[in-house]
């Protein structure tokens, strides 16, 4: 016998008790580790399923209730087939978001980069995450935002308000969709309202965006297939736009896309990426906020009148000063508004959890989370602690000013909430997440709220036409779309 065809005879042996070793030793290794308490669930799709399953967007779903109530705030499982350490704890949440690039990083399914890019700010890491967030930061600028949008968004809002008919029945989401997605077209790409070629986008960015938040079957007739084929159409809209303004030579910087060219050196392909994914985040937290403030303010009609009292007196003195739009001054005395905002986001939830993957051994009080496990800070979970937020269940604006007021499920009477519960309810409020990965559009969806509600309660009251709430699928949506019926409302003070 040759030795060559000795080591053929032995090398699978070799390898057989190679691979035996591999794997005791890793299974020796997880033993080692003071892992959380849970349960694995059934193989791959673990617990995958159970966590999924649809359920009020003001709580925290059943399954999650039942984990938290056995196992503690902490706890592990097997979601999205991977093993999963899951925080609803407030602090190991903030760890994570504050480590972003040291102990832990972004890590979301697969199904998400094919669909969204993977040049898109979603799901990148490291310094290309980075100089992507810093050319949306240059360009959603406080300037900027003085100079520039905060007159686009007014444009938008007055134009989708103004076709509301009196004692009409209207589709609160879709109109907030159509607020947020024709104002993002006109900021991304100078895409007019009403334009046969922004509603062909449009349409195509709907089919889109029911294949994202479906499940990554790529079959033909499936959601997620259809998803592929208008992201391709898309993108074909996006890089004919790109190639009329090099050849045009054009430098107008009023648009992301105007500005990218003129002011990166990034490729077609991570500038198509980027746009698509701006497009994607700059339309629908914007909108789902936008109704889930139309909800709850129709459940609270004191809410509704301080906020209205607020918006009337900014109204009050502009047509004193014979100015007809919002400045940025204006925009700064909505006080209450933000604080309405801040509510609508801490029981809403529209971003619930996020995924991150342990780049090496990370110890938290006294449990271990092996490097390479997947880890999901809850922000919903924290949101609604009552540990941490006096009645979370209940939408209470005042508790974000500095003097408690209470809620209007008390009739304004005093809350027991004490100035330390409020300063740690701050420090626990992450609607746009955190860390080096804190959304890079959360001053512009600020603006977006603010300024639609601003025209909303002083032309407007509203109140639900058919039964529905919010569910969260995880993504949060209106099941019937929010229908309200609405009713004009006189505006002493109109300023437009």
């Amino acid at each position: 016998m040759s030795d060559l065809e000795f080591s053929l005879l032995v090398l699978p042996s070799i390898l057989a008790s190679l691979l035996i070793f591999h794997l005791l030793a890793k299974r020796s290794k997880q033993k080692s580790y003071h892992l959380p308490p849970g349960n694995m669930g059934w193989p791959f799709l673990g617990e995958t399923i159970g966590y999924l399953k649809p359920y009020k967007a003001t709580t925290i779903g059943q399954f999650m209730e039942e984990h938290i109530s056995k196992y503690g705030k902490i706890y592990r499982s097997n979601l999205f087939g991977e093993p999963t350490i899951v925080s609803a704890d407030a602090g190991l949440n903030k760890f994570i978001l504050r480590n972003e690039g040291r102990l832990f990083e972004c890590s979301y399914p697969r199904s998400i980069g094919g669909i969204l890019g993977k040049w898109s700010m979603l799901v990148l890491v490291g310094d290309m995450h980075r100089d992507m967030r810093i050319i949306s930061l240059n360009f959603l600028s406080n300037a900027r935002l003085r100079t520039h949008l905060l007159q686009e968004v007014e444009k938008h809002t007055l134009l989708v308000l103004e076709c509301w008919k009196n004692n009409s029945v209207i589709c609160a989401q879709d109109e907030a969709k159509k607020f947020t997605f024709n104002l993002m077209a006109k900021h991304i790409m100078s895409l007019d309202p009403g334009k046969p070629e922004t509603e062909q986008l449009k349409k195509e960015y709907i089919t889109f965006m029911k294949g994202v938040v479906s499940a990554p079957l790529n079959f033909p007739g499936t959601a997620y297939r259809k998803a592929l084929q208008s992201r391709s159409i898309i993108l074909q809209f996006i890089e004919r736009r790109m190639e009329e303004r090099i050849k045009a030579k054009c430098e107008d910087e009023d648009d992301l896309l105007g500005w990218v060219l003129k002011n990166s050196n990034l490729s077609k392909e991570q500038i198509l990426d980027l746009v698509l994914s701006l497009l994607f985040a700059g339309h629908e937290t914007s909108s789902v906020s936008i109704a889930l403030a139309i909800y709850f303010l129709q459940s609270c009609p004191i809410a509704f009148q301080e906020l209205r009292e607020e918006h009337i007196e900014i109204a009050k003195a502009k047509k004193q000063s014979q100015e007809t739009e919002l400045n940025w001054d204006d925009y700064k005395k909505m006080e209450f508004t933000q604080c309405v905002i801040s509510e609508t986001l801490r029981l809403g939830n529209v971003v619930r959890f996020l995924h991150r993957k342990a780049l090496r051994d990370v110890r938290y009080k006294g449990y271990d989370i092996p490097c390479g496990w997947k880890v999901l800070p809850v922000i919903a979970a924290v949101h609604l602690d009552p540990s941490l937020f006096d009645q979370p269940q209940q939408f209470n604006p005042w508790r974000w000013q500095d003097m408690n007021r209470g809620s209007c499920y008390t009739n304004g009477s005093s809350s027991s909430s004490t100035t330390a519960s409020r300063s740690s309810s701050n420090n626990n409020f992450m609607p746009f997440g955190g860390g080096p990965r804190l959304c890079a559009g959360s001053e512009l969806a600020k603006l977006e709220m603010a300024v639609f509600l601003h025209h909303l309660v002083l032309n407007f009251h509203w109140e639900l036409a058919d039964s529905d709430q919010a569910f969260a699928f995880p993504f949060v949506d209106f099941p019937k779309g929010l229908p309200i019926l609405v009713q004009h409302k006189h505006n002493p003070f109109p300023t437009s």
